[in-house]
């Protein structure tokens, strides 16, 4: 579970905190840009990303995840929130609201702005927002030119994949702070069973090899300051991120038909768990570098275990 900030407190007893930091390359995002906005690409002056049907999008999603769906079906891709799901927990109500904005912003195909919590002690609620923001730049990829010829087609399939992964990233958020029970979807069930895989004892020598090296990285990044509990909490932490993203890669390439490898999927996010660890404070460049892609050789261990345990 995300470990989250303190609340602070607001006016009229109200505060907030945010479980989650802005991801990089949000500066990319001009927050005064229309949400259908304009961009130059090949032999075409501009183009307007307002001609995606939203229904179809959702469609494609409701064929691979109903509670997607229906988290997304109040959902305009405006940019606004729109109120998608409230439980009750004892005397306290908890909401979340949710924004979809599809955007052109640099080279980042899609972006989770996870959820600042805002509470209301006099009415007794708990709000969470969150934002997904959907950069289709990739519409000219070769690939996905050979498989959609229609350019409508292609932008929302190319949506859909994007928001479908990201909203997978939340829904697991949404299981892990809502009261126990109500966050379990179909989406968080799956994350866990492969969570509880990760953490068996069939595969107990890889997972003790991936937190091995992830130890040593918060080790090379800490500052000294940070008690052992502190530095164990965010080797867990950045153990669940590693496998929330395997499932999410792989989830989301399966129901889309573009497929990631184990290989693939560690040599991408080693390099940002390294970064959540703190980086090379107490180290070298060097000495860093080797303990990340000894990281990447045990994470590509513990993948595979997982696979061959689910029978993938």
């Amino acid at each position: 579970m995300k470990r989250k900030a303190p609340p602070v407190e607001g006016k009229d007893g109200n505060c907030q905190d945010y479980s989650g930091s802005l991801s990089k390359g949000f500066h990319d995002l001009n927050p005064y840009a229309p949400y259908f906005s304009y961009t130059s690409v090949p032999n075409v002056p501009y183009f307007d990303l307002g001609i995606y049907r939203e229904s179809r999008v959702k469609s494609l999603i409701k064929a691979h995840s109903k509670d997607m769906y229906r988290l997304l079906g109040k959902v305009n891709f405006d940019g606004k929130y729109y109120r998608v799901k409230c439980v009750n927990s004892g005397e306290w109500e908890c909401c979340w609201d949710l924004a979809v904005r599809v955007q052109f912003f640099g080279k980042m195909q899609g972006m989770v702005l996870y959820p600042k919590r805002l509470v209301s002690r006099k009415e007794k609620k708990i709000i969470y927002r969150s934002i997904i923001l959907v950069n289709p730049y990739q519409l000219w990829d070769e690939a996905l030119v050979n498989k959609f010829w229609n350019l409508q087609e292609r932008v929302e399939f190319l949506i859909a994949r994007i928001l479908f992964h990201e909203c997978i990233h939340l829904m697991i958020s949404l299981g892990n702070i809502l009261p126990s029970g109500f966050g379990n979807t179909d989406i968080y069930l799956e994350f866990r069973k492969m969570l509880e895989i990760s953490n068996s004892k069939k595969l107990s020598s890889e997972r003790h090899e991936v937190e091995f090296r992830l130890w040593n990285l918060v080790l090379f990044g800490t500052s000294g300051s940070e008690s052992e509990q502190t530095l164990l909490e965010r080797v867990q932490e950045i153990y669940e991120f590693l496998i929330n993203e395997k499932y999410s890669n792989q989830k989301t390439g399966n129901v889309f038909h573009f497929p990631s490898n184990n290989e693939k999927i560690a040599r991408k996010y080693i390099w940002v768990a390294a970064v959540k660890a703190g980086g090379d404070v107490q180290v070298s460049k060097n000495v860093w570098k080797v303990e990340v892609r000894r990281l990447s050789m045990a994470l590509r261990g513990l993948y595979n275990g997982i696979d061959a345990l689910l029978g993938n």
